[in-house]
């Protein structure tokens, strides 16, 4: 277990969250959280409380789109909304070269580079959300408010 607390993804987004408020805490799990279903049924919680951090490509820059975990991206909302034909899903590799993450532990902050985020209104509907904290085994738990303060994302409608 320490040695996964000791990964350098993990200490960033723990830097970051400490920064912000000390008293955000990094919650280790026994079991994976890599996808919104496995981190729902680890923490006994609704799927749709679980945010999902995707990474899209636009007109070959990034942007990253946090969703509720029961809930799909819409690309035509997001082309629409951003005014871009070329909007699509990042490459695993892109995901780790701009975030610093693997697929499975991208967490909302803590990035290598500086990215701009989307959050869908629906994650609002959850007082408390529990996103991905640098490792399959890693989340925190964070209000709305926080989340939309620590990311200084932008709320939007970009789910179906």
């Amino acid at each position: 277990m320490e040695k996964i607390l000791n990964k350098e993804p993990v200490k960033r987004v723990e830097e970051c969250l400490k920064k912000f408020d000390d008293k955000l805490k990094i919650l280790l799990l026994d079991t994976t959280a890599r996808t919104a279903i496995d981190a729902a049924n680890s923490l006994k919680c609704e799927v749709g409380a679980i945010v999902k951090s995707l990474l899209f490509r636009v007109n070959g820059s990034f942007l990253i789109c946090l969703i509720a975990g029961d809930r799909r991206c819409s690309l035509k909302k997001l082309k629409k909304i951003l005014e871009k034909k070329d909007v699509s899903m990042a490459s695993a590799e892109e995901v780790k070269e701009n975030t610093g993450f693997s697929i499975g532990g991208v967490a909302p902050v803590g990035h290598i580079k500086k990215i701009n985020i989307l959050i869908d209104k629906s994650l609002s509907r959850f007082e408390y959300v529990f996103a991905a904290e640098g490792h399959p085994n890693c989340i925190f738990k964070i209000n709305y408010s926080q989340l939309t303060k620590i990311t200084n994302g932008s709320e939007k409608e970009i789910t179906e």
